[in-house]
């Protein structure tokens, strides 16, 4: 069985999209530059981007994460299936239509359900949960996340979907694996310690 993989992309003050994320401003107003490192042309940038995809059999995402992806100004649909992991989307309020069809599986019943069709369609390989902030944060508060990998963008945005929110949890405890730092973007990954019971 793989590893569950958060990764995602925040600002260095932590938001993973600007104010006003909608279907026209997938990243916010202003939120853009969030994702700079993925075209800088950084060769440390692309090794940083390639790792995002290595080895991952299926990839969890939230609605509102769907909703960019498949929207008029989302993914390009060319892609075939031998091409892509599996991907399920975690909802209460599945699509009525949707525009890549045959790409997604909705599940309606929680986390951990989720988790599990994608852990059964990845096989040996890994699971990515790749967003928004709001499923991110629940999968990793929930103590269900191997390894956190952070895309810090140099941008303080001031407003937008947080990451990371208030919780009365218990504080979790990460590793540092690697960090590499670019003119665009400080590449982490942690290991994410296992709570106790």
């Amino acid at each position: 069985m793989g590893r569950v993989l958060l990764d995602i992309t925040m600002s260095l003050d932590g938001f993973v999209t600007g104010p006003g994320a909608d279907l026209a401003h997938g990243l916010g107003i202003g939120g853009e530059p969030l994702h700079d490192w993925l075209s800088g042309g950084d060769a440390a940038d692309q090794e940083a981007f390639a790792l995002t995809m290595t080895d991952i059999g299926a990839v969890l995402m939230g609605r509102r994460t769907f909703d960019v992806i498949d929207g008029p100004q989302g993914w390009n649909a060319d892609a075939t299936s031998a091409e892509r992991p599996a991907i399920f989307v975690v909802t209460s309020n599945p699509p009525s239509r949707v525009r890549m069809d045959g790409w997604f599986e909705f599940v309606t019943d929680g986390l951990r359900p989720a988790l599990k069709l994608a852990r059964d369609a990845a096989g040996a390989k890994d699971v990515m949960i790749m967003g928004g902030g709001h499923l991110c944060r629940q999968y990793l508060y929930a103590g269900l996340v191997d390894e956190l990998r952070i895309h810090v963008a140099p941008i303080v945005l001031g407003d937008g979907t947080p990451l990371f929110e208030r919780t009365r949890l218990t504080p979790i405890r990460l590793t540092l694996r690697d960090a590499v730092g670019t003119p665009n973007a400080t590449h982490l990954t942690y290991a994410v310690t296992p709570q106790e019971p």
